[in-house]
């Protein structure tokens, strides 16, 4: 009897699960959907498959609208702030796993206090410090926020890392005379690489996909990124759905063969940081 109430049990919750997975999925893909349909059969709907499919949308959408110029801007911004946080916090979490230093603990403590600070909250305060410096209007003043609001995450991550590798490691490389320098980049970091292609994937997306922030900063259509595109295409007179679609897919392919490339290292990265 109970043999048959465990088998229900899991029918229900995988009828449920595949439930939530339909109408999570739906949305995605009605835009794909939309996006190789001319704008009458989008208005007309109905069905997911396309009548007439074409490529014609998507490509007039990338070529007409300057998408090309707006990619470059995005890439550009997504490629440095990804660099700068594996950089700058992986020195970080070495510092706290392995170094002893006045104030470490309150130092460290301070940085997980900011994961629970919204982005919002300290907009106004970024842009204001941003206009003072320099930087408001121009793409150094959406990358350097973006490191910034990674440090909590990033630093959490890439301690439990470091203090997860044995420190007889670190031992026996210091009696073969190995710097501090020497003994992260050819002990520490390698054994971390699951964690680091982690936080590099957890960075990446929401700064591909950061739209508040840079709405708030760029105001010159030369610095524009594919969100702000994006948006653009939604404020003419005449919504023409097929081509919002169209650069809503653009946006998104990038942000999913990127988590499809790094899953399995995305998992990894996950369970170590957990385990540590």
């Amino acid at each position: 009897m109970s043999a048959v109430r465990a088998w229900a049990a899991r029918i229900v919750v995988g009828g449920l699960l595949l439930l939530y997975a339909a109408i999570s999925l739906y949305p995605f893909l009605w835009m794909v959907s939309a996006a190789f349909k001319d704008q009458y059969e989008v208005v007309a709907g109905g069905h997911l498959i396309p009548h007439r499919p074409t490529l014609r949308t998507i490509v007039d959408t990338w070529q007409e609208l300057h998408f090309f110029d707006y990619f470059l801007n995005s890439l550009k911004v997504t490629a440095l702030t990804v660099v700068l946080v594996l950089a700058i916090y992986a020195a970080a979490g070495y510092a706290f796993a392995v170094l002893r230093f006045p104030g470490r603990t309150a130092l460290y403590r301070m940085f997980m206090a900011l994961l629970f600070v919204p982005g919002v909250a300290v907009l106004l305060p970024i842009v204001l410090l941003e206009n003072r410096l320099g930087l408001l209007g121009g793409h150094w003043g959406l990358i350097l926020p973006f490191v910034n609001g990674s440090a909590p995450l990033a630093v959490l991550m890439l301690t439990n890392a470091f203090e997860a590798v044995p420190a007889e490691l670190r031992e026996a490389a210091r009696v073969d005379g190995a710097g501090e320098l020497r003994i992260f980049g050819t002990i520490y970091l390698p054994l971390a690489r699951p964690v680091l292609i982690t936080i590099a994937v957890l960075t990446a997306i929401p700064t591909w996909n950061e739209y508040l922030l840079t709405r708030v900063s760029l105001n010159d259509p030369d610095t524009y990124t594919l969100p702000i595109a994006l948006q653009n295409l939604q404020s003419g007179a005449v919504q023409h759905y097929n081509v919002l679609m169209a650069g809503a897919l653009i946006v998104v392919i990038p942000v999913i063969l990127l988590f499809a490339a790094a899953q399995r290292y995305v998992v990894n990265g996950l369970m170590g940081a957990v385990k540590a």
